[in-house]
């Protein structure tokens, strides 16, 4: 269920953070339609470069959805595929990036937010809109460099290009209808091909202490 008032949550510092209805129904409407898509395509095997066969489907958890007490898991399905040549197994393109167990589309939204507030805020305004991320995993997110994110400013908050395409492509599936898996792939940036850079073009740890003393310093 989307929220249709302004939704308040409250940071450990005991600020006030509103949250727009408008970008949670952005957010959800963007996952929710990314339930029960199967991507099962991939052109070659990723170790040597043969021939791939079929070998099964695995169901993988895209987002964990909350509003109140009820919780909403999102899956999709993705192919997994058996390499004739050197025998490996691999997956299909999908909507994941590597080393992670959560949709691409979070992780960039983890991202974003962790870039313009400390990560216990950035969990807190993730409640807020109906998305169950704790801190530790958006600070690993954030730390580990796994996206380069791009995104359009709403009510003040970088919402990313995954989420706004998804949300877009939802708009336009008929009632009943499902994402083509291809197209909800190239929404999210086909992140399964991403390879995080070695070093980090900022320091967190130094980030984190200028947010905790801007904060003393307003109290």
């Amino acid at each position: 269920m989307i929220r249709t008032i302004p939704y308040y949550v409250y940071a450990h510092d005991m600020k006030r953070l509103l949250v727009p209805p408008l970008l949670t129904d952005i957010v959800q409407s963007g996952l929710l339609a990314c339930e029960g898509i199967v991507f099962g395509n991939r052109e070659a095997c990723p170790a040597c470069g043969g021939e791939l066969s079929g070998y099964d489907t695995k169901q993988k958890q895209f987002a964990s959805l909350q509003d109140g007490d009820a919780l909403l898991t999102v899956h999709v399905s993705v192919r997994r595929f058996s390499c004739k040549e050197c025998h490996a197994v691999c997956f299909a393109d999908e909507p994941f990036y590597p080393g992670t167990r959560i949709g691409s589309p979070v992780v960039d939204l983890c991202v974003s937010l962790a870039t313009a507030m400390p990560y216990h805020r950035a969990a807190v305004y993730l409640t807020g809109l109906g998305i169950r991320v704790d801190r530790g995993t958006v600070r690993n997110f954030a730390r580990k460099g796994c996206a380069r994110v791009s995104g359009t400013d709403i009510f003040g908050i970088r919402l990313p290009s995954s989420i706004l395409a998804l949300s877009e492509l939802a708009a336009h599936t008929g009632k009943g209808s499902r994402i083509p898996g291809t197209e909800a792939l190239a929404a999210c940036g086909f992140p399964s091909a991403y390879r995080a850079a070695a070093d980090l073009p900022f320091f967190p740890e130094k980030r984190d202490e200028r947010y905790k003393q801007e904060s003393n310093e307003e109290r």
